[in-house]
């Protein structure tokens, strides 16, 4: 099977049609590049959407992942492997956690914020108002597609068929201090979960002061502070979490993370990091747990990703490189863009009418990969590494997305 139009045929007829017919079918990958069944060759600037943090084939990458797959791939959580414990241990350390603090493994994003959530309702239970505590979540917000994320995830389009969800869940507008000063004021609030930088806003953080009075808000009330770095994690915002960046946190502490995307370079893995021992201490045995957790696979993949990252330097990259796209896409003067914004290398462009789908297809006729994150915004979140030159060569096809594009 060589036409890629009878692969995709093949993949409409045996998938599930939950994510749309495919833009392409992808054969193979090298640093930034990716090329297609045809041989035809990109510049991914999505990375799998924030989750191929080192790239495509990264030789240390793939050599540990090779040689952990010929130890061993899986245990059950009966038992332990050196990967990890190992990796745990560092992502403590690169939270910059305080004693006590702990690590659960999942295997995705909205795993990590379905423990999140139990989390929380672990605690309204350990203050005696389990019944009627509220969980707060924010407009706009994007927690994932189980049952639980979902119920504190924002857009009615897909979390209004699945209705009636998690009850005692309620939303407060992103970034309005008075509106979340009054909801807590409503009755006993469990915990808020939000991300600093909403993706499915547009690339839009929810700015340090809101961050900030969540912070006393649940210190006054005893309510947890959940923040979700599943897309910002990572060295994505260059920094390891993004709560570590005072510009986007004003330096508060939560009280949990959850963690995915790129921890593992794009093998499947998320997770839950409790601070300090009054959180952690509220799952016990038998309370949460998957099979998967903690795979050694995943768990090597993930030792091998922050090592890549530590080695060269790709904090330090993510902010350099971030500057130099935001800079020159302001400057190339396309009427199309409105603003461009964004913290390290996740960063979107605004655009001046709702053509975000047609422009990502404009795009990828000419060999660069974007992502509309709605239909009048298209997201930029290349690889870590990716170098100053390619950062070049991708601005010059953004620079001259037409203008007169088809609205969405």
């Amino acid at each position: 099977m060589t036409d890629m139009n009878e692969q995709l045929d093949s993949y409409d007829h045996y998938h599930m049609n939950v994510f749309g017919r495919p833009l392409m079918v992808l054969d193979h990958g090298q640093g930034s590049y990716v090329w297609d069944t045809a041989g035809k060759k990109y510049l991914d600037f999505l990375a799998g959407i924030a989750v191929n943090s080192v790239g495509y084939a990264h030789p240390k990458w793939t050599a540990a992942v090779a040689d952990q797959a010929g130890k061993i791939a899986h245990t059950s959580n009966y038992f332990a492997t050196v990967p990890q414990i190992e990796l745990a241990e560092k992502l403590l350390t690169l939270a910059q956690a305080p004693e006590g603090s702990r690590v659960y493994f999942a295997n995705s994003g909205t795993e990590g914020n379905e423990a999140a959530l139990k989390l929380m309702k672990l605690h309204a239970k350990r203050k005696g108002v389990s019944k009627n505590a509220r969980i707060i979540a924010l407009t706009h917000a994007f927690h994932g597609r189980t049952l639980g994320a979902l119920s504190a995830t924002w857009k009615p389009a897909i979390r209004e068929p699945f209705e009636p969800l998690i009850p005692n869940i309620e939303f407060v507008e992103a970034g309005d201090v008075d509106a979340l000063t009054q909801i807590f004021n409503q009755g006993p609030v469990a915990g808020i979960i939000m991300e600093l930088i909403q993706g499915e806003a547009g690339v839009l953080e929810v700015g340090a002061s809101f961050v900030q009075k969540a912070r006393q808000l649940c210190d006054d009330n005893d309510a947890l502070l959940i923040i979700d770095e599943v897309q910002t994690g990572m060295g994505r915002t260059g920094h390891w979490f993004a709560f570590q960046n005072e510009q986007l946190s004003a330096g508060v502490m939560p009280d949990a993370i959850t963690f995915a995307k790129g921890v593992a370079g794009g093998f499947p893995m998320g997770g839950l990091i409790t601070f300090g021992q009054r959180v952690s201490e509220l799952f016990t045995p038998g309370s949460h747990g998957s099979t998967f957790a903690g795979n050694p696979l995943a768990a090597r993949a993930g030792l091998a990703t922050i090592g890549i990252i530590e080695e060269e330097n790709l904090l330090e990259n993510a902010t350099a490189r971030g500057i130099q796209l935001r800079e020159a896409l302001m400057n190339c003067k396309n009427d199309l863009f409105v603003s461009v914004h964004g913290s390290g290398l996740l960063n979107a462009i605004e655009l001046a009418h709702p053509c975000a789908h047609a422009a990502v297809e404009w795009l990828l006729n000419q060999g660069l990969i974007a992502n509309a994150v709605n239909p009048q915004a298209l997201r930029l979140a290349p690889p870590l590494n990716v170098s100053s030159a390619q950062i070049e060569e991708g601005v010059q096809i953004l620079s001259h997305i037409p203008y007169d594009l088809p609205n969405d």
